[in-house]
């Protein structure tokens, strides 16, 4: 895997007001609900063997936001996040793969104290310098994830059948890093 020509080999940092980390997930069985968590870090480090470039992330629990504040403070209680005992969920990528202009990025997720491995589909935005001189990077990524084998079980019965909050949960990324400045 090559790196293009503008690439900044080093330690790239996220621009969270330029990024969101998104979720979707069924309810009902009838809708979509969706949000995002408002409040991550995360690193890009990028190495010249591009199968060697690392990614992780910390994410604030605390930061859920479906735009709903009862669901949210529910959500961030004892019956899913427990934000006050886990604060945080995290993403260590341990591989990356390439064929052509797709990537796959995997490594392990922690969500609640219990840590999965997962992979994401993965695509290069591409590489800009802004009007202020930052040159930046663009991924975007998803995957879809069972919110039960990370200890996030809580649901309620329907009366017509099925349940309130679906097991799967898609995750949606769009991410964007900025290079290290020049030495």
């Amino acid at each position: 895997m090559a790196l293009p020509a503008n690439s900044t080999l080093g330690t790239w940092n996220l621009d969270a007001s330029h990024s969101e980390i998104g979720f979707t997930v069924r309810h009902a069985g009838i809708s979509k609900v969706r949000g995002q968590f408002t409040d991550a870090a995360a690193t890009l480090e990028l190495a010249a063997d591009v199968a060697d470039t690392k990614i992780s992330a910390t994410i604030a629990t605390k930061s859920f936001d479906s735009g709903d504040a009862n669901r949210d403070g529910h959500v961030r209680g004892a019956d899913f996040f427990d934000v006050e005992q886990f604060p945080e969920m995290t993403f260590v990528s341990n591989a990356l793969t390439s064929d052509d202009d797709d990537y796959q990025l995997t490594g392990d997720l922690t969500i609640k104290g219990i840590t999965k491995s997962v992979t994401l589909a993965t695509e290069f935005n591409g590489i800009a310098v802004d009007p202020f001189g930052n040159t930046r990077a663009g991924v975007s990524a998803k995957t879809t994830i069972s919110r039960k084998e990370f200890g996030l079980t809580w649901n309620a019965a329907l009366e017509a059948g099925g349940v309130l909050v679906s097991d799967k949960v898609a995750i949606n990324l769009e991410l964007a890093f900025i290079a290290p400045a020049a030495a």
